[in-house]
């Protein structure tokens, strides 16, 4: 799988797998989004009175649906797009992938304002048309001041630099599927664009923490071999304590004997970004099968969308869409447009020759992703 990216040679069976596990990160992602949802800031013993002594087990009705998702999946689907739109934009000799997530997120925050799609903005690609994406999800403030004008945040100068919540970290799973590109690229990319609604450093850290991991498993590496190197990546990093820290308790509670609502409790602490990665990793690293993972990720006091959604994505990238719970599916709000986003990024990152270049392009694929 990674010497068929790393080479750009890509056949089909390499294709496939990758495909599988492009769907299974996004579905992934969603589904868990979709599971936390209905109880995500409750406390655990709230969880237990409403849906029983187990906690929720099934998807349950949020935000007027069963299978709603929040803006943690709003925000990492326009993360796709704006990788999408980077590599188009690399035909006219602009080559700045912070730039293109920054007018993608923008794009996002146009949804949480506007009442609906606007037909005449031919600029803004088919994802902006999505009409479903213009419902209000309780979307973090920090994402919405963040984005609220023009000026990107960045390393030097990041927007919101108190914020440490896991708003960040949920969005940039996609940049983990670039998995032609050296991990400390992945890492950088998604550290940059972290910052710009994120500016405390366990906010994006943690944020690029996710994102080796489910390049390490879309690279077909096992998820503790992707901890480890995720570990010796972050260690460079000034301010990485507080989320190594929290990947080294996972690991640790992994040896504690059978996973219980109260052990992931205690990873999850006061609900911030380090928290939900720390839940997440667990579950991952012990649950008997996707199902089993997610609901344990979800059955805390913390920001159960979130870990759900963190823990999904990498399990959806370690074993690809088809262990995925087919039952969640068939109810996950947006499954088609989550489905034709994936496809159109795997596509784009294996055949993109193909579908552009600077001398011409597929004119369907333009109209898709333009590149102004």
């Amino acid at each position: 799988m990674s010497t068929a990216a790393a080479t750009g040679v890509w056949g089909r069976t390499e294709q496939q797998d990758f495909r599988s596990r492009v769907r299974g990160t996004l579905l992934g992602a969603a589904v868990g989004d979709a599971l936390g949802a209905p109880v995500d800031g409750l406390g655990l013993g709230a969880i237990r009175e409403a849906h029983g002594t187990e906690g929720l087990t099934e998807l349950a009705a949020a935000h007027g649906r069963r299978g709603a998702v929040t803006c943690a999946t709003q925000l990492m689907l326009f993360s796709v797009d704006g990788l999408i739109r980077a590599q188009v934009r690399r035909d006219t000799g602009a080559w700045h992938p912070p730039t293109d997530l920054h007018r993608a997120y923008r794009r996002w925050a146009a949804t949480q304002r506007d009442w609906g799609p606007d037909e005449r903005r031919k600029e803004d690609g088919w994802l902006a048309r999505e009409e479903w994406l213009y419902s209000r999800r309780d979307p973090a403030r920090a994402c919405l001041t963040g984005l609220a004008d023009d000026r990107m945040g960045t390393l030097d100068v990041p927007k919101n630099p108190g914020e440490q919540g896991p708003e960040a970290a949920t969005r940039s799973a996609p940049f983990g599927l670039l998995v032609g590109w050296e991990p400390q690229l992945v890492l950088q990319l998604a550290v940059e664009c972290a910052v710009q609604t994120h500016g405390h450093p366990t906010g994006f850290l943690a944020a690029g923490a996710h994102t080796i991991l489910v390049h390490g498993l879309a690279r077909g590496e096992s998820l503790d071999g992707a901890i480890q190197r995720t570990l010796a990546l972050l260690a460079a990093r000034p301010g990485h304590q507080p989320v190594t820290d929290a990947l080294r308790h996972a690991l640790g509670a992994v040896r504690q004997g059978m996973p219980t609502a109260t052990r992931v409790e205690e990873l999850a602490g006061e609900g911030g970004a380090v928290g939900a990665l720390a839940a997440a990793v667990y579950c991952a690293l012990v649950g008997e099968d996707i199902r089993h993972g997610l609901r344990l990720a979800v059955n805390h006091s913390g920001a159960s969308a979130a870990s759900g959604a963190l823990c999904g994505a990498l399990l959806g990238a370690l074993h690809g869409e088809t262990a995925l719970p087919p039952g969640w599916l068939t109810e996950l709000e947006g499954r088609a447009t989550i489905l034709e986003l994936a496809d159109d990024f795997a596509m784009e990152m294996t055949q993109g020759p193909a579908l552009h270049s600077p001398a011409g392009a597929a004119p369907g694929w333009l109209a898709r992703y333009p590149r102004a």
